[in-house]
């Protein structure tokens, strides 16, 4: 019997990945719980900053856009560049997309991978069930990735928690149950403002505190952008555009190089549709950073350098920590101890060569943790389009 590809994760990059290898004919089985971490860990009644066309999951077959899913599903066509996708939406399209594609995804959690001695990798399920895959693709997104800045773990020797007095962004799914509540929400991007205005709106006092030379700022309307620019899915610019579809040379740069795009190409932005909301709930305070945040009595106290040079104390019932994601391979312990110590890494995130295979023959990655070798497009669900093809077409033409 041939040995199957093991998909792990079931979020946009596992199942358009899923999707492409399944249309090479080549067996497949995906574990994961489908669109989880949008289900789970975003903020209720969020909005996504992607426009329609770069937010669908790529597929070889036609017949599964976003906009297919509206038609089947019989809401309003979300097209052009001004529709604005609500959260829900984009999880009830994932979920759709694994129903068609997908339905063998098996609903179980990956324990363990590690090398076979027959060959291809031995996988433990919790389910308790061991098997054997010629290869590994893994999409796990953001899962353990959420970063906590030195300077805000002071208050929690046990990490960020939603109960505590600091936590992440992603750990909110209902911010209603800070109504009444004075609150900080750390961080200059989408998930910081969009977060802090959620909150706002749900009868919380919020201030922003936005760090470093990152002013509070969003982008323009697509009517607003300039014309003569060659368009991209992240807006109108000759270098989006290159980052976008010619990603190829990218793991060729030098490696500082390439992990400050990442970080800094498409940076702390709010979305334009976000100003008003933002600004009629929020207050800004810009800092030129947060020196340390402790918790003495359970109540979180911010020491910030102010811009003029001088140090404050900023009190809140609770901080929010919007300070995104970062790969790191000891976050992804399901891997062997043998397998980690085999992966060239680059800064921690694996490095990847052509068809993001990694330095162990038959493991692949995508979506987040190819970003430092692929590009800033991988932290986008528009990045499917280019990686989900090649990823499938270097792992046929390897392991067919």
């Amino acid at each position: 019997m041939t040995r199957p590809v093991a998909v792990i994760g079931a979020g946009p990059f596992g199942l358009s990945t899923a999707a492409h290898l399944r249309a090479r004919g080549i067996p497949v089985r995906v574990f994961g719980d489908p669109m989880v971490s949008w289900r789970a860990h975003m903020p209720e009644g969020m909005l996504l900053k992607s426009t329609p066309a770069a937010s669908n999951l790529d597929c070889p077959q036609p017949g599964h856009t976003l906009a297919d899913y509206c038609d089947a599903a019989g809401i309003r066509r979300l097209v052009t560049d001004e529709d604005i996708i609500p959260v829900e939406t984009f999880i009830a399209y994932g979920e759709w997309f694994q129903q068609k594609l997908l339905p063998g995804l098996e609903r179980v959690r990956v324990v363990s991978v590690d090398r076979a001695k027959s060959g291809g990798f031995e996988l433990k399920l919790d389910s308790g069930e061991l098997f054997t895959a010629r290869a590994v693709v893994v999409a796990t997104g953001l899962s353990g990735l959420a970063h906590l800045p030195a300077e805000l773990a002071g208050a929690v020797a046990d990490g960020p928690a939603a109960t505590g007095p600091v936590s992440h962004s992603s750990q909110h799914h209902d911010l209603g149950r800070f109504v009444g509540k004075e609150l900080i929400v750390v961080g200059a991007g989408q998930s910081a403002l969009e977060t802090a205005a959620l909150a706002g709106e749900a009868g919380a006092r919020v201030r922003v505190v936005a760090r470093g030379s990152g002013r509070v700022a969003f982008g323009a309307a697509p009517w607003e952008q300039p014309k003569l620019r060659p368009g991209s899915p992240f807006g109108r610019a000759w270098s989006l555009w290159a980052l976008s579809y010619y990603p190829h040379p990218y793991r060729y740069l030098p490696e500082a190089t390439r992990h400050y795009l990442v970080r800094r190409v498409l940076g702390p932005l709010g979305a334009w549709w976000l100003r008003e909301r933002f600004q009629s709930a929020v207050r800004v305070r810009e800092v030129e950073r947060v020196v340390t945040t402790e918790a003495p009595d359970g109540t979180p106290v911010l020491t910030v350098r102010t811009l003029d040079g001088r140090t404050e104390r900023l009190t809140a019932d609770h901080v929010i920590a919007a300070t995104g994601y970062r790969v790191a391979l000891a976050a992804m312990d399901f891997l062997g101890h043998e397998l980690r110590t085999r992966l060239a890494v680059s800064r921690g995130t694996p490095r990847l060569g052509p068809g993001y295979v990694s330095s162990v023959p038959g493991l692949y990655f995508t979506g987040l943790p190819a970003a430092s070798s692929y590009g800033p497009v991988m932290r986008f669900v528009c990045g499917t389009e280019f990686a989900s093809p090649r990823l499938a077409h270097h792992l046929a033409a390897a392991h067919g």
